[in-house]
């Protein structure tokens, strides 16, 4: 359940985004590391505070947030889920302990604690919850949205090739929420068509 080992487009650029912040919060810490042993080892006459102090120690940590944030936005608003003609429709229930998957595809078709979906197509999550506050994720295709009472949440996931894929509430519940899990079936085209047409169960 690595998100360092993505299986769909939106779980890679969750990866490259934590890569790139990584190489961000290690430039500013070997940078500051840098500056308190100059701080120590400086010769003696060199007093300039000043310049260390606003110049360094603030300016290129303030340069390198700045930039993260940008780019931190900027994949933020890749992620959103975004109207195309491929596009199937899950709705996902959770409760304690279990999901319910129904498919836009398939009317009348529910899964428990299983969700189907076509491999290479995008798929929208429509997330809510029967009872408190639950947390929809499957690390190695997409990131983490909450299922809030109520209220219906949509994420978008995608599997590159079929498999399986272990997903979980990652969000506390209550007693026995860390055994709410459930798994996600990519199929291919054919299986898919098999699944929504009822052939398979």
């Amino acid at each position: 359940m690595s998100t360092l080992h993505p299986a769909g487009p939106a779980a890679a650029v969750i990866a490259t985004l934590w890569w790139v912040l990584l190489a961000g919060a290690t430039v500013i810490c070997l940078f500051v590391a840098a500056l308190l042993v100059w701080a120590w080892r400086r010769p003696p006459g060199a007093t300039d505070e000043r310049r260390f102090v606003i110049g360094l120690g603030l300016g290129l940590p303030l340069v390198v947030l700045s930039a993260l944030l940008a780019y931190g936005v900027v994949v933020g608003e890749r992620l959103l889920p975004r109207a195309a003609p491929e596009v199937v429709t899950v709705h996902a229930e959770a409760r304690q302990w279990a999901w319910r998957f129904a498919y836009d595809d398939a009317p009348g078709r529910e899964t428990e604690d299983i969700l189907h979906i076509p491999a290479g197509r995008p798929v929208d999550v429509a997330i809510t919850t029967a009872d408190v506050v639950h947390s929809f994720w499957v690390p190695r295709l997409a990131g983490k949205l909450d299922a809030v009472p109520g209220h219906v949440n949509t994420l978008r996931i995608e599997a590159y090739a079929p498999g399986r894929y272990q997903g979980l509430s990652a969000e506390f519940s209550g007693r026995g929420y860390r055994d709410h899990g459930f798994e996600v079936i990519a199929h291919d085209a054919a299986d898919w068509q098999a699944f929504v047409t009822g052939e398979t169960p």
